[in-house]
C-alpha cells in the first residue's frame, strides 16, 4: 500500500514538475513578446525590406503598380466616357474626375505617410489609456506586468505549483489563454502589414464610384484589427483595477475572466464595427467571411 502510494505521488511531482517547466518557459518567454505584438505603432513599418515592398518612390515597389493601374483608370474612365454619349448612363463629369484623380492620386504616393500618421493616431490612444492606469495604479499596463501580478496572487513558483488544485488550475487556464493571445496577435500583426500594403490601392479605388467600395472594406479593416489594441488596454486597466492585496478565489477567477476577454477582443469588434477575424480557433474560411 505504502509503495503504491510513493509511486502515485512520484508521478503527481513528474506532472508537476513538466507544468512548472513549461508555465517557467512562458512566463519567461512570451509576455514581452506579446506587448510588443499587441501594442502597435508606426515603428512597424520601420523595416527596409517592408519600405521597399511598399516603395520609397513612385518608381518602385507596390506605388509603381499603384502608378501604372492610375493610368488605366483613366484610360477605363475616357472609354467609359465616350460611350456614355451612345449609351446615355450616367457618368461623373471629366472635371469631377479629374479633380478626384489629382487628390486621391496625391494621397496614393503619400500613402506611407498618412497610414503611418493613422497608426500612431490608434496607437496614442491606447497609450492615453494605459497611461492613465499607470497613474492610479502606480504599475505599467502590459501583459508583463500582468502576468507577474497573476503569479503572485495565485501564489505560483517552482516550488509551490501544484497542478491538481484550483491555484494550479487557474494558472493552467491563464497560460494556456496567453499562449493562445501569442498566436492570434501575431497573425494580426501580419494582417497590419497586409493591409498597409494595400493602402496605395485603397486610395486609388476612390477615384472612380464603382471601386471605391474597396476602399471602405480596407478602412473598416485595419480600423478594426488597429482598434483591438484600445479595448484591449480597457480590459487591462480593468484587470489592474482588482485589488491585489486580496487573493481570495472570487480574484482569481476575474482573472480568468479577464483573459477570456482579452481572447475575444477580436470577436468583439468584428461584431461590433466589422473587419476580419484573426482568432485561431476559427476555420480557414472565417478569416474571409466579412461583416
Amino acid at each position: 500500500m505504502e509503495q503504491s502510494e510513493n509511486i502515485t505521488q512520484v508521478i503527481i511531482d513528474t506532472i508537476n514538475t513538466i507544468f512548472e517547466n513549461i508555465f517557467s518557459s512562458i512566463d519567461n518567454n512570451l509576455y514581452s513578446l506579446l506587448d510588443e505584438l499587441t501594442f502597435i505603432n508606426s515603428d512597424i513599418l520601420n523595416d527596409k525590406y517592408f519600405q521597399d515592398i511598399l516603395g520609397t518612390s513612385t518608381s518602385s515597389g507596390i506605388l509603381l503598380i499603384a502608378n501604372t493601374l492610375l493610368f488605366a483608370f483613366i484610360l477605363y474612365y475616357s472609354i467609359k466616357y465616350l460611350l456614355s454619349h451612345l449609351t446615355y448612363d450616367r457618368i461623373d463629369k471629366p472635371s469631377s474626375f479629374f479633380i478626384k484623380m489629382i487628390l486621391y492620386g496625391i494621397c496614393m504616393n503619400a500613402s506611407f505617410f498618412i497610414i503611418q500618421l493613422f497608426i500612431d493616431f490608434m496607437a496614442n490612444i491606447s497609450l492615453v489609456i494605459r497611461s492613465i492606469g499607470e497613474d492610479l495604479f502606480h504599475k505599467s499596463i502590459c501583459f508583463s506586468s500582468l502576468i507577474t501580478s497573476i503569479n503572485t496572487n495565485i501564489s505560483v513558483d517552482t516550488s509551490s505549483l501544484n497542478i491538481f488544485t484550483v491555484d494550479g488550475l487557474i494558472k493552467g487556464i491563464l497560460s494556456a489563454s496567453l499562449l493562445n493571445l501569442v498566436f492570434s496577435y501575431s497573425l494580426r500583426y501580419i494582417f497590419i502589414k497586409v493591409f498597409v500594403l494595400l493602402t496605395p490601392f485603397a486610395f486609388l479605388s476612390l477615384i472612380l464610384s464603382n471601386t471605391s467600395w474597396f476602399f471602405k472594406a480596407w478602412l473598416k479593416n485595419i480600423f478594426s484589427l488597429l482598434f483591438i489594441q484600445i479595448i484591449v488596454s480597457i480590459i487591462l486597466l480593468l484587470m489592474f483595477s482588482v485589488d491585489f492585496s486580496d487573493t481570495d478565489l472570487f480574484n482569481k477567477f476575474i482573472y480568468v475572466g479577464g483573459m477570456y476577454g482579452l481572447i475575444k477582443a477580436n470577436a468583439l469588434v468584428r461584431d461590433f464595427i466589422g473587419g476580419i477575424s484573426t482568432t485561431i480557433t476559427q476555420s480557414v474560411k472565417s478569416f474571409t467571411n466579412l461583416k
